[in-house]
């Protein structure tokens, strides 16, 4: 059997925004969104703001916000929010099941204009966050009192805190300028604002890492007791900072590195899933890990699979049935900057402009592979009913793979079909494993920007 690597893509949302174009016809939202269920829509508001670029960051975002820049953005996400709101209409009642802030970096807003953006979540979409989950990603440059202290009391239920490694080294070599004694105090305010559950990121892959250092991290986030953990496989993507400084080391020379970083990134995962198994962490995903006693964060009744979602922002994407849309793609800073700024002096948010329209085919696979890379793994029934077909009749050649790779659990119960643990390791290949021909196509034709 041939070699599979392991680590071919994070795959986070089906059909990737490499695989989105412009949308021709332009269709109103309005249209869109008419025969939409909307009585557990998801609610994502994007800040397209860091106050640096890590090297291995490819998500659409700047460093910096020139005079003003943050005010025109939140003017255009109010402009955006009432124009999306009133495509949603009336005819029946909108509720939003969640609510997440990303980016970028939320807080890289002041405490301020983190209230106005609560404001527009909440006055303008509707959405109660005093009474559905709330997500908010940091950094712990800017994880400061007054601005935790106005996401607790608007309701934040979650804080997503970046911290990468506790190793000062380690941050180095990823080009991420901080310190372990900034991050600490950080994660301390954060405690200190009572909010209900802490998530933590780390990275394993970074040069010079070692199985040593990688349990310095570890154990320096099990301090905090956080409720959650996520680990992440170091990526180096085209077009960011640690891209360009190996590409400057020559291809053979990257070459040569690939085979022995994806046996230290698959050594250091088993090294961090067996040491947060042992200190009373359960497996979600791949990447999560909850603590056993934690509160349930996300709503019980929002389905990724099934539910719509809406999102607010330049970098954002809404999802319906049949249509995946959002603004403009790019990772290069200077298109990031111009895309922005096209964003700030929009004036007309009524209809969608780039996206992918999504068949019954890509639902499907879209279904399978978001169930499959979640522990919990696929209820058959429940394919089932949604699809009046069975996953193993549309993906026969698909799944005899992850079989015969032992990538599926023999020992699953009767209708439930799940990843073993080597599977669930194996999640970067076998995510992109079941991605169209069509959208394969269309993600090795995207033009990088």
């Amino acid at each position: 059997m041939p070699t599979v690597r392991p680590y071919e893509s994070y795959v986070y949302a089906y059909p990737h925004k490499t695989a989105y174009r412009p949308l021709p016809e332009r269709p109103a939202l309005r249209e869109l969104w008419a025969a939409e269920p909307k009585s557990a829509l998801s609610l994502y508001l994007h800040i397209p703001f860091c106050e640096v670029r890590c090297g291995f960051c490819n998500l659409f975002t700047r460093i910096g916000a020139p005079e003003e820049l943050t005010t025109r953005y939140l003017d255009a996400l109010d402009r955006q929010a009432v124009a999306v709101r009133d495509a949603l209409g009336d005819d029946e009642p909108v509720r939003f099941a969640a609510a997440a802030f990303g980016g970028g970096t939320p807080t890289f807003l002041t405490a301020a204009e983190l209230e106005r953006l609560c404001d527009i979540a909440e006055k303008r979409m509707g959405a109660d966050l005093l009474a559905v989950p709330l997500s908010v990603e940091t950094s712990p440059s800017t994880a400061t009192a007054d601005r935790l202290a106005v996401l607790a009391d608007r309701g934040t239920t979650r804080v997503s805190i970046g911290v990468q490694s506790f190793v000062d080294a380690e941050a180095r070599a990823a080009v991420r300028p901080q310190r372990r004694a900034e991050v600490e105090a950080a994660l301390g305010r954060i405690r200190d604002a009572r909010i209900p559950v802490l998530n933590i990121d780390l990275i394993y892959g970074i040069d010079g890492q070692t199985e040593r250092t990688w349990l310095t991290s570890l154990d320096a986030a099990l301090a905090w007791r956080p409720e959650e953990l996520y680990l992440y496989p170091l990526y180096v993507r085209p077009l960011t900072g640690l891209h360009r400084l190996g590409a400057a080391a020559g291809p053979e020379a990257e070459a040569l590195e690939q085979a022995a970083w994806d046996e230290q990134r698959l050594r250091l995962y088993a090294v961090g899933r067996g040491h947060l198994l042992a200190h009373g962490y359960e497996q979600v995903s791949m990447r999560m890990f909850r603590r056993a006693d934690a509160p349930q964060e996300g709503p019980e009744d929002y389905a990724c699979q099934t539910d719509g979602m809406i999102g607010l922002g330049c970098g954002a994407r809404s999802y319906t049935s049949a249509l995946h849309y959002s603004f403009d793609y790019a990772v290069d800073m200077r298109e990031i900057r111009s895309i922005i700024d096209r964003f700030t002096t929009t004036e007309d948010f009524s209809r969608a402009e780039v996206g992918r329209y999504v068949d019954a085919a890509e639902a499907r696979r879209r279904h399978l592979l978001q169930s499959l890379l979640q522990a919990t793994g696929l209820p058959l029934d429940d394919y089932r009913a949604r699809f009046g077909t069975d996953p193993r009749a549309d993906f026969p050649a698909e799944l005899a793979r992850f079989a015969d790779r032992g990538w599926l659990d023999a020992q699953a119960p009767e209708g439930l079909m799940r990843l073993s643990p080597l599977g669930l390791a194996h999640s970067d290949a076998l995510g992109p494993a079941l991605f169209s021909p069509g959208v394969r196509a269309a993600m090795a034709a995207y033009e990088r920007k």
